[in-house]
């Protein structure tokens, strides 16, 4: 995948502020871990490798809970990235929350503010998923290009 600027499109007041969007796939391990809250809330390590505009690597931890078999759970998790993006090389944290409902999945993906590290400090944004098969991410993110 290259890297097109030609469609970074300013919409901050703040100069030298623009929203780029990267785009790649990522590969991801799921290690259960120890129960929590007498069993009823499930516990999982994440180990990812993102792939495209966004180059690292990504560890967190999950909680969920419900019954996803039955297509009714939820879940929350925290993610820290480390990698090069747009030319930069730092990190930042990922918040996650999603629901099932009927076998229907809605997720919330964040870059948790004032988690940016390194060349990366200051980023802000959202991170949308694609599954068909292939995790697909799409990250629009706001950083100072100054």
């Amino acid at each position: 995948m290259s890297r097109a600027r030609a469609g970074a499109v300013d919409i901050s007041d703040r100069v030298g502020v623009m929203t780029d969007i990267a785009r790649g796939t990522f590969d991801i391990t799921m290690t259960p871990g120890e129960t929590e809250l007498g069993g009823a809330v499930s516990r999982f390590e994440l180990a990812k490798t993102f792939q495209g505009d966004l180059r690292g690597s990504g560890v967190g931890l999950m909680l969920s809970a419900g019954d996803p078999r039955a297509g009714a759970a939820g879940y929350v998790a925290m993610e820290i990235v480390r990698g090069h993006l747009g030319g930069r090389e730092g990190g930042f944290a990922l918040q996650q929350f999603g629901t099932m409902r009927d076998g229907a999945a809605v997720l919330h993906y964040e870059v948790v503010p004032g988690s940016g590290t390194g060349r990366l400090t200051g980023i802000t944004g959202t991170l949308r998923l694609d599954d068909d098969g292939t995790h697909r991410y799409e990250l629009e993110y706001d950083l100072d290009h100054r």
